[in-house]
């Protein structure tokens, strides 16, 4: 029998609907309101080093994050823990920390939540949010300018050097590890751009696979001409022999945003980004056909969708 890929399982469940995304708008009276789960798993998404306060606060931004990608401002969250019954009071301590942190970091109530045992640590994140209006995902437009909020590659070289040993300066291995347990969402930056992106999605499964989503979505083509990294990951993928491509574009657990813009309004996107500290990376544009494609001058292939899936 042939194993189901979380995109297939989605589908599967979605069948009803003609658009996936990540956030659900619905309407409370007359107030128009969002709404995102999230869900991190110990064996699958928490490396054995990890700082639990840290692993707290990741699991929250991760739903701010795709909160960011849609402009939308959070208010209140509810948090469901699976705990081992041998957990120690220091580490639901540290867990709490976190969650106090995340919360006062970006003004959010935590309403409360559920707490159940199991074999691991495992938590559930239900963030809530007012909407105004919002970005989609299926509203790019042929020439419209295809941009990141910054590098990528530094969280899966982090992985590299955690999980495989790979060799590196200490300053890039600080800078990696810092950037995938303590991530920022682009929250500030995603609601003051929100009448300025076409459609957005936020890279935590994968610059891959967020292209490939935006692309199959919008019914475009998307061509790449600038691989968004900095030198100090070039030269980590050669001292290691890793392919940079799989580490910039496969990776995932970056929390960054990959949107698209008309031309008109690319200034006002760089003046929002210096305002918020942020890097704009200009990548690429959308064109009329499908399907994601590489294209420098020098070298050419497709971008597959090589991302974070489970079940995969």
């Amino acid at each position: 029998m042939k194993k189901l890929s979380e995109k297939e399982i989605i589908e599967l469940m979605n069948k009803k609907k003609n658009r996936s995304e990540d956030v659900e708008i619905f309407k409370l009276g007359n107030e128009q309101c969002a709404v995102c789960v999230d869900t991190l798993v110990e064996s699958t998404d928490i490396p054995k080093c990890s700082k639990l306060s840290d692993i707290s606060r990741k699991s929250v931004v991760s739903s701010l994050s795709d909160f960011a990608s849609k402009g939308i401002i959070p208010k209140f969250c509810i948090i469901s823990l699976t705990l081992p019954k041998t957990i120690s009071k220091k580490q639901v301590q540290e867990l709490s920390k976190g969650f106090s942190k995340v919360c006062k970091e970006f003004k959010i109530q935590l309403l409360g939540g559920d707490t159940n045992q199991g074999n691991e640590i495992s938590i559930h994140v239900v963030l809530f949010g007012n909407v105004k209006n919002f970005i989609r995902r299926n509203d790019a437009k042929v020439k419209d300018v295809i941009c990141t909020t910054g590098p990528f590659g530094y969280t899966a070289s982090a992985l590299e050097i955690i999980m495989k040993k790979r060799k590196s300066v200490q300053s890039f291995s600080t800078k990696s590890k810092n950037l995938f347990f303590k991530p920022k969402p682009r929250l500030k930056f995603g609601q003051e751009s929100l009448n300025y992106i076409t459609s957005s999605m936020d890279s935590s499964d994968g610059l891959s696979s967020c292209l490939n989503e935006l692309s199959n979505q919008s019914k475009k083509k998307f061509l790449i001409t600038k691989i968004p990294t900095n030198d100090d990951v070039i030269e980590f993928a050669e001292k290691n022999k890793i392919s940079l491509n799989r580490l910039v574009f496969d990776g995932g657990e970056e929390f960054e945003l990959v949107f698209t813009v008309t031309p008109k309004n690319l200034k006002k996107i760089h003046t929002l980004a210096k305002k918020n500290k942020i890097s704009i990376f200009e990548i690429g544009h959308v064109s009329k056909g499908n399907g994601v494609f590489f294209d420098d001058g020098n070298d050419s292939f497709i971008i597959k969708d090589k991302g974070w899936q489970h079940f995969r």
